[in-house]
């Protein structure tokens, strides 16, 4: 029998799901997670989720593994010190940067510049030069070379990145510089330009290939330190690493090219809900992944996940696929707080984390946070995970009463008030990924998962419009079910620069064929069948003059259908939707990229049994929780004990074993044949 172990290591738990491929059971576990050393905590779960399955670490077929390491690397400013090999007057490249200022008019004065990730003394020129067509217009000088990369490894560089201009269309130069570089500092990881990123604009390009160095020793550390536990408890499956763009990464391809796992966190809870969309039959799906110390949003159209060209982190923005994820600072553990300037109650950004946590966790916490205002409220019952977890009431209430006491207001009123304001940021962040983007709320599903999402997606589907509000199976490890669930996924891309009207679709399909049947090589070296491969075509377009492109993702199929005008009718669509307008200007294509993706993977959800109409089975106690200004009756039930067509009137509360779903006044909650609730209005 094969077994998939799906891995994800938040700041606070590390999730585990085990799946049986053949019969769709499955396994979870939550660990506490092990921040000085990732590896520690993973290989107690993986001991204890094989116990509980019976099953021995050698029969898990697929280790596959959401992780945060590389973006932690770049938030601590953990990254390794990189040495930068420039063509000749290009040494700032760096320092010049965009000459974007974030903020607002008077963001220069107090915005201090980051440090840019390769230093200017670690930053060398070396002659050489390619033209805009890829030809050698001076060739490069080899004891130059030598000389500036000693000069590099005597500094004590950790990594090299090497990006000369024009590099992109044809990389001589950069591959001689490679390969005197694996003789002169044969330990230091090397990251050529047009390998990272084979894509025109030399300060993008430069910065993701620096970005990718930086995280390279990190990263490898940590990938290899983990394979070789894994392989000393006796695990011989694959592993594969979870990319920004919501696609898998075999562990070795991970450690040459870190800086698409930026994003790998956040990427499990989406691919994990469009699962869940799928078995329930929902295709248009807004996220609501919240954690302990922040909510991330994504948005899911036909079953698909909206892709961006950018990956963001912190001040740090490079050129790599991922998810559009956006992040805002609200979580369980955020803080609430009443500042003495202006009176006013404020949730969040900082955090109580997982040490020392929110008051009612009885970990040593102090401050009033958002999680505690749940448990003054009754929102969240004393015994959290399945009893074995007693939360402190009293400790809440003396906590939010410092809140109350401040504003001058009863202490449910300012539970609530808490409560109402990391609602709102929350319907904030997913405003941005859809009315911001062109999209009605109101067409869309809310599925709320983490460890408090379905405690606040009722109030958050209210806001937006967005019905059924969705509370999925296992909401607390769906990060895990995500990573458990997805396929393998590579990508090349090059640029072209071309007006439409300039080129035939001959051409372009042309180069995306070839560029197809590489990415397919790479997938079938990872020891995928080739009838188990497909391939998708990405193409930049923009209207000429403009400076920013729109990404199409096109299926091939459809490109030789409707040719080149398909592509730009698809684009004057989309920009319309994007920016309410078109431009009578000719259309221009400027990047090419081809996608090759594994198998994808049919893991049946278990069918439920069908209720028998009487869901006082489930029930655990009667409650009284704040609803409407009062304490209003409600009713505490076991989600293990619900069955397929079962309906529960609001108030109530389902307790599980990772999570808990709260059911407002005013709606209703309906179990669906796979046991997802989906809530609506009454």
């Amino acid at each position: 029998m094969a077994y998939r172990l799906g891995v994800d290591v938040g700041g606070t738990f590390t999730d585990l799901l085990l799946f049986n491929d053949a019969d769709g059971r499955f396994w979870r576990h939550k660990t506490p997670s092990t921040p000085h050393d990732s590896s520690e905590g993973i290989l107690q779960g993986v001991q204890a989720i094989c116990d509980k399955a019976q099953i021995s670490p050698a029969q898990v077929e697929f280790f596959l593994h959401g992780t945060t390491v590389a973006t932690n690397a770049v938030l601590e400013g953990k990254g390794a010190r990189v040495g930068l090999v420039t063509t000749e007057g290009y040494r700032q490249i760096m320092q010049i940067a965009r000459s974007f200022v974030p903020g607002g008019l008077a963001g220069w004065i107090v915005w201090p510049k980051p440090e840019p990730l390769a230093a200017l003394q670690d930053t060398v020129e070396i002659a050489g030069r390619m033209d805009a067509n890829g030809q050698e217009v001076r060739p490069v000088n080899e004891m130059q070379i030598r000389r500036v990369l000693t000069q590099l490894r005597d500094a004590g560089v950790q990594a090299l990145t090497v990006s000369l201009i024009n590099a992109y269309l044809n990389g001589a130069h950069e591959q001689r510089v490679g390969e005197l570089a694996a003789e002169i500092m044969p330990d230091v990881p090397i990251s050529l330009s047009h390998e990272v990123l084979p894509e025109m604009q030399e300060y993008e390009r430069t910065l993701t290939t620096v970005a990718n160095a930086s995280m390279r020793p990190v990263v490898g550390r940590y990938v290899r330190n983990l394979r070789d536990r894994l392989r000393g408890a006796g695990m011989a499956g694959s592993l594969s690493l979870l990319r920004s763009d919501g696609g898998l990464m075999s562990s070795e391809k991970s450690e040459l090219q870190p800086v698409n796992l930026l994003m790998s966190g956040p990427a499990g809870g989406v691919t994990g809900a469009i699962w869940v969309g799928r078995n329930a039959g929902i295709k248009n799906i807004l996220t609501l992944d919240v954690g302990g110390t922040s909510t991330d949003v994504a948005l899911i159209e036909n079953l698909d996940a909206r892709r961006q060209r950018t990956t963001e982190v912190a001040h740090l923005s490079v050129r790599a696929s991922a998810l559009d994820v956006k992040t805002v600072g609200a979580g369980g553990g955020s803080i609430a707080y009443v500042p003495e300037l202006t009176k006013a109650l404020r949730v969040g950004p900082q955090s109580a984390g997982a040490v020392p946590g929110p008051v009612a966790y009885q970990k040593g916490g102090t401050q009033p946070t958002v999680t505690d205002a749940n448990v003054v409220l009754g929102y969240l019952p004393e015994n959290l995970l399945g009893g074995s977890f007693k939360l402190d009431r009293d400790g809440a209430r003396r906590a939010v009463q410092t809140i109350a006491d401040a504003l001058g207001i009863g202490l449910m009123e300012a539970a609530r008030g808490i409560i109402d304001i990391v609602n709102e940021n929350m319907f904030g962040a997913l405003r941005m990924i859809s009315v911001q983007q062109g999209y009605d709320p109101r067409d869309f599903a809310l599925m709320g998962f983490g460890g408090a999402g379905p405690l606040h997606v009722n109030a958050v589907a209210r806001l937006m419009g967005s019905w059924p509000a969705i509370s999925p199976v296992s909401p607390g490890v769906l990060c895990a079910l995500g990573d458990a669930t997805t396929r393998m996924r590579t990508e090349t891309a090059r640029s072209f620069s071309r007006r439409v009207s300039e080129t035939s679709e001959e051409v372009v399909l042309a180069l995306l064929e070839g560029m197809a049947e590489q990415t397919r090589a790479e997938l079938r070296a990872e020891g995928i069948a080739d009838a188990d491969l497909s391939s998708q075509f990405e193409l930049d377009v923009r209207y000429e003059g403009q400076a920013f492109e729109v990404p199409l993702a096109i299926d091939p199929a459809l490109l030789r259908k409707d040719g080149l005008a398909g592509v730009t009718a698809r684009f004057d669509a989309e920009h319309r939707r994007l920016f309410t307008f078109n431009m009578d200007t000719a259309h221009e294509l400027v990047n090419l990229r081809a996608v090759a993706l594994g198998p994808a993977l049919e893991l049946p959800a278990p069918r439920l049994a069908a209720s028998d109409g009487n869901v006082a089975r489930a029930k655990i106690r009667d409650h009284a929780l704040w609803a409407d200004g009062q304490m209003v009756p409600a009713v505490i039930y076991d989600r293990v004990r619900l069955l397929a067509g079962d309906v529960i009137p609001g108030p109530a509360i389902v307790t599980e074993m990772d999570s808990t779903t709260l059911i407002e006044a005013g709606c209703v909650g309906t179990v669906d044949s796979v046991g997802n609730i989906l809530i609506n209005l009454a």
